[in-house]
């Protein structure tokens, strides 16, 4: 059992944290914070920097890596402010289309993503479909040689930025099992029918462009079919095992370690009665836990993408470590910001983003409740 970084590996971590640390402008970021912009010109530098599509095999324009490489550079971008990780994310769901996309769709809509040429969005979630995902009713006709798509999504990452969809779509209403009734198809966000609308007024991940995205008669071309049709299901469920459960642990992982290192120097600098806060033992006894508990799940979240790069079927592992990371990384923020007092609730503090930050990691990529589900189904089966 070998539990290191290979050298490569660390060199991948320390330059993502060289690179998030050396762009970081407090006044910049809080002012994309207020105005809830995506981080455009950070993204930019990203790809020029190999970040974005790292796990993108070379003949697509990637970095030839991983899970645990997309990994490594979310959790060290979210170290400097979490915000930063949505730089990286200009990829999402783009993974359903490298898992089971022919070559012609490989070829056309994965290699502009590392360039900074083309973002992508994932339209699974609808306004009456979250959590149950089956329940999505955005329908697809096929009419001759074309997708006819009509419906809604909602709370799409990416929404108004993005170049294409990868779309969860009924396409077989009547198909005996329910698993079997969506497919994913790819919508260019210039067709005729596409209209998005982005979504203000978050409390957190603010820099995350959020939209409610309406299909209304929208055609694409046959072709766009990703896979088999009918097991869109499967593709999703897939995705969210290996790549969407991973990112979010990435992001807590992240924020936790970097909250922690900010109050430490905090902690040490503030003085409390004649003495620095962190002479009390108390504070150290917590600080103590704190590292802890984020060591413990790096090392689950780790494995769980080592596991996933290795072909293997992680459903329980990303499951169990997006449980425990998301929980792990609300608990940690909110102890950091403790420990900061009343500054803590003052913008001109990151621990106050990052509180408001860390919340929708126990809701996005599956509900704390999903993922109970997900762990007592597989044990019990």
């Amino acid at each position: 059992m070998d539990f290191d970084l290979s050298d490569e590996q660390r060199d991948i971590k320390r330059a993502a944290r060289e690179f998030a640390e050396g762009e970081y402008d407090d006044e910049k970021v809080r002012e994309l914070d207020e105005k809830e912009e995506f981080p455009r010109e950070l993204w930019e530098k990203a790809c020029e920097l190999g970040f974005v599509g790292i796990h993108f095999p070379e003949e697509y324009g990637g970095g030839g890596y991983g899970m645990l490489e997309h990994v490594l550079v979310m959790e060290e971008f979210s170290k400097v402010d979490m915000g930063y990780s949505f730089a990286v994310i200009p990829t999402f769901g783009s993974e359903v289309i490298l898992a089971n996309g022919n070559e012609e769709q490989k070829k056309k809509y994965l290699t502009p993503l590392p360039k900074g040429e083309g973002i992508t969005a994932l339209a699974c979630t609808e306004p009456d479909a979250g959590t149950d995902m089956l329940a999505a009713s955005t329908n697809a006709v096929l009419d001759g040689d074309e997708w006819v798509i009509n419906g809604s999504k909602a709370f799409t990452t990416n929404g108004t930025i993005c170049d294409y969809f990868v779309t969860f779509c009924v396409t077989d209403p009547d198909a005996e099992s329910k698993t079997g009734r969506h497919s994913i198809i790819i919508i260019d966000a210039d067709r005729e029918g596409v209209e998005r609308n982005k979504l203000y007024g978050k409390m957190g991940i603010r820099m995350s462009d959020t939209a409610e995205i309406v299909f209304k008669d929208v055609r694409v071309p046959k072709g766009n079919l990703v896979g088999n049709r009918g097991k869109g299901a499967i593709m999703i469920l897939s995705f969210f095992n290996f790549g969407g459960r991973l990112m979010a642990c990435a992001q807590g992982l992240g924020i936790a370690q970097g909250s922690l290192e900010r109050t430490i120097e905090y902690i040490k600098e503030r003085k409390t009665f004649g003495r620095p806060v962190a002479s009390n033992q108390d504070i150290q006894f917590r600080i103590a836990n704190m590292a802890t508990k984020i060591e413990l799940c790096r090392n689950f979240v780790y494995k769980s993408a080592w596991a996933a790069d290795k072909g293997r079927n992680v459903m329980l592992e990303t499951s169990m470590a997006k449980l425990a990371t998301s929980r792990m990384a609300i608990e940690v923020v909110d102890e950091c910001l403790q420990m900061h007092g009343g500054y803590g609730i003052m913008s001109d503090y990151r621990i106050e983003r990052a509180y408001r930050d860390c919340r929708i990691l126990d809701i996005y990529e599956g509900v704390r409740e999903a993922e109970l589900m997900t762990i007592s189904r597989v044990l019990l089966a």
